[in-house]
C-alpha cells in the first residue's frame, strides 16, 4: 500500500490528527478522552500518514522536550511500514532540531518494534491510562 508522510502542526491538521487518535486510543484502546487530549499538541511537531486518497491513516508527535508520543496507525493499515515511517520522520526531525536524545513511553507489547528502531528500554513497567508501558531512549 502506498502512503505519504506529511509534517504538520496542530493548527493546520487538528481534525485529521484527532480522527486517527480517537479511532486508535479512545475507541480501540479505551483511553479516556480527558487523558488523550493534553496541552502538548499545540507546541509539538506532528506527522500525519496519508493514503493514496489523502485520507489520514496514522500520526505521531514530537514534543519540545524530545518525547515522541501518540504514534497511532488505524487498525486496517497496520504492519505495512506506516508506524516505522512515522517514527523515522519524528526521529529525523528531532535530529534536525539538534536534539541529542529522544524518548518515548512504549506500550509493553510494542517494545520490540521500538528496539528495532534503535530505542533502549530503561526502567520498569508503569501504567499510563491503565495500559502497561516502558520508558525507552534513543541517542541521536
Amino acid at each position: 500500500m502506498k502512503f505519504s508522510i506529511k509534517k504538520t502542526t496542530w493548527n493546520a491538521d487538528e481534525a485529521a490528527l484527532k480522527q486517527v487518535r480517537e479511532a486508535v486510543f479512545i475507541k480501540e484502546q479505551r483511553v479516556p478522552a480527558e487523558l488523550e487530549w493534553d496541552d502538548q499538541d499545540q507546541d509539538s511537531v506532528h506527522f500525519l500518514a496519508l493514503d493514496e486518497a489523502n485520507t489520514p491513516i496514522g500520526c505521531i508527535r514530537l514534543m519540545p522536550n524530545g518525547q515522541i508520543s501518540r504514534l497511532s496507525v488505524l487498525e486496517q493499515h497496520r504492519n505495512g511500514g506506516i508506524g516505522k515511517a512515522l517514527l523515522l520522520a519524528a526521529s529525523q526531525e528531532a535530529k534536525a532540531m539538534d536534539m541529542k536524545e529522544i524518548f518515548l513511553h512504549a506500550q509493553t507489547h510494542a517494545t520490540s518494534f521500538y528496539e528495532a528502531a534503535g530505542f533502549t528500554v530503561t526502567g520498569g513497567i508503569f501504567l499510563e491510562a491503565d495500559i502497561p508501558h516502558r520508558q525507552m531512549f534513543k541517542q541521536l
